[in-house]
């Protein structure tokens, strides 16, 4: 029996998508706080403290779970709109930056989970649980800059992920597939992530792709984006103060390119 919300959905535009969701009476869709676009009349909302997947869940573990978020670099709380008038009543979420809105349908996954970067979350229909994960090789989070804290979104409801640009979707069959790092926008969870370096001591130097790329091996879907904000800002201000924004890397303000 399904415990997340059933939600309708559009998604509208082309270049820079937001997702506009309908909620009949009393349905609750939840999302990153700041992403709201519009609201109408009949719609209120709450900010919480976690996902309300768990209404039995402990302060502690609020508090636990909504501080877990903060190293992912989102805020401590999330809002909850509801639907408390009579009809079926609309709210429209926008992305931080230009790019596509996907939609992921948590039931259709394997596990009812997928994995997604950690600024990669729009919204989703209430009941599905956000939690983060870390990638098991810690490696890859010292020198890849990407990839070591993740975000994990469980459930049986629609969710909805941005992707920076133009979003590639890929069906891996026992394949592996070699991605510049920052280009990974979400993954089923059994998908194996991994980073490494690109090559010979020459082409990590003189190539332009970067001294490391993310590698995603397994049969599953991975979802990719042709423009990550860090490249966003780069093109924007090469040689700015913020030029450097969303290295993840301990090292990543010396190995980020």
């Amino acid at each position: 029996m399904p415990t997340s919300h059933v939600i309708d959905y559009q998604i509208k535009g082309e270049s820079i998508q937001i997702v506009e969701v309908e909620l009949d009476p009393m349905e609750t869709v939840i999302a990153e706080a700041g992403a709201m676009l519009f609201m109408d009349d009949g719609i209120l909302f709450e900010t919480k403290m976690g996902d309300g997947s768990n209404p039995s869940q402990s302060l502690f573990d609020k508090l636990l779970s909504a501080g877990s978020r903060v190293l992912t670099g989102e805020s401590l709380f999330m809002t909850h709109f509801t639907n408390r008038g009579n009809r079926k009543a609309k709210v429209g979420f926008s992305a931080p930056y230009p790019g596509t809105v996907i939609p992921i349908d948590l039931a259709q996954m394997r596990g009812n989970e997928v994995i997604v970067q950690k600024d990669g979350f729009l919204c989703a229909a209430y009941g599905t649980k956000l939690s983060i994960v870390f990638n098991r090789k810690i490696g890859s989070g010292l020198v890849g800059g990407e990839g070591f804290i993740l975000q994990k979104l469980q459930g049986d409801g629609l969710a909805f992920v941005h992707a920076g640009g133009t979003l590639i979707e890929r069906t891996l069959n026992n394949e592996t597939l070699r991605v510049d790092t920052g280009c990974v926008v979400a993954m089923e969870s059994h998908i194996n992530f991994d980073v490494e370096t690109t090559g010979s001591l020459k082409s990590m130097i003189f190539g332009g792709e970067g001294i490391f790329l993310a590698t995603l091996k397994g049969t599953g879907k991975v979802w990719l984006q042709s423009m990550p904000i860090r490249k966003l800002v780069q093109a924007l201000a090469p040689y700015g103060g913020n030029s450097r924004k969303e290295a993840s890397s301990i090292l990543g303000s010396f190995l980020e390119r």
